[in-house]
């Protein structure tokens, strides 16, 4: 028996009840080649594939895929949003508080929400969003020269 084949990303938009257009595929396989891009560099990059987009267009279809779970919204404190395709898990991620990199983090232990709130105040949790912050490796070599 062989696997069936993995959905193309039109068929992935189709599958999320979202229209397929050149551009929202162009989009979505730039946040999945990226790695925790903000709307400026999507638009460059969506710009590199299909030509023009402005900026309104392409934070309207980041907001449809983040909607639609396509597409994972991120917001650490102080610096812009950013976009990333690793979607359907609970993992994390760690801000680099020089030059804002950002990097995922695996959950440290079981499943989601990977972290047991000390007083659950009656809500039914279901996600821990951690962001840990630190200094980068590029960073830190640079302070030490």
């Amino acid at each position: 028996m062989t696997a069936s084949p993995a959905p193309t990303t039109a068929g992935q938009l189709r599958g999320a009840g979202l229209r397929v257009t050149a551009a929202r595929v162009a989009l979505l396989e730039t946040v999945r080649d990226g790695d925790h891009l903000d709307a400026e560099a999507i638009a460059s990059g969506v710009r590199e594939r299909v030509g023009h987009i402005s900026l309104q267009a392409v934070y309207e279809a980041l907001h449809a895929l983040t909607a639609a779970g396509l597409v994972r919204r991120i917001e650490p404190a102080g610096h812009p949003a950013r976009f990333e395709g690793r979607v359907g898990d609970n993992h994390h991620h760690i801000v680099c508080r020089s030059c804002g990199a950002v990097a995922d983090v695996d959950c440290a232990v079981g499943d989601a929400p990977c972290l047991t709130a000390s007083d659950g105040h009656g809500f039914a949790i279901d996600e821990a969003e951690v962001v840990y912050w630190g200094t980068c490796p590029d960073c830190s070599t640079g302070r030490s020269s």
